[in-house]
């Protein structure tokens, strides 16, 4: 296996929120930095203006971004998650991708709301680490 995620006793249980505390990846293991993906479709447009449209089409293209290198969902260490105008309501889409992508072992990650990202219409961006084994 080419990394571990560890959630600590003594904090809390992170996984019903779709992350985890910490991922650990041994040494000499090539990591795979997957740039921002959004909610686009081939031709780069965005697919939807829902933002639970956005949040799963966002994942699914994390998701060819990582075949293109011979891997998957699951060897994904860290994810960095932007939101446009973020409030507690797209907690729930988040979470439900993540759980069914990862059910229960996600991986480490950040949420940062932003007023915005590259263009008008995109409400979600996520950046991933993935590891190979």
């Amino acid at each position: 296996m080419a990394h571990a995620i560890v959630n600590p006793d003594g904090l809390h249980d992170p996984v019903p929120f779709g992350y985890s505390h910490t991922a650990t990846v041994p040494g000499g293991t090539e990591l795979v930095f997957v740039a921002g993906q959004y909610g686009s479709g081939p031709d780069g447009a965005v697919v939807s203006a829902d933002f639970a449209d956005q949040v799963k089409r966002t994942f699914h293209n994390i998701g060819v971004a990582l075949a293109a290198h011979g891997l998957g969902l699951r060897h994904v260490v860290q994810l960095r998650t932007y939101v446009v105008d973020h409030d507690v309501s797209k907690l729930g889409p988040i979470t439900a991708a993540v759980r069914e992508g990862w059910s229960t072992e996600p991986p480490a990650q950040t949420l940062i709301g932003v007023a915005g990202l590259a263009a008008p219409d995109v409400l979600f961006e996520v950046e991933a680490v993935a590891a190979r084994p």
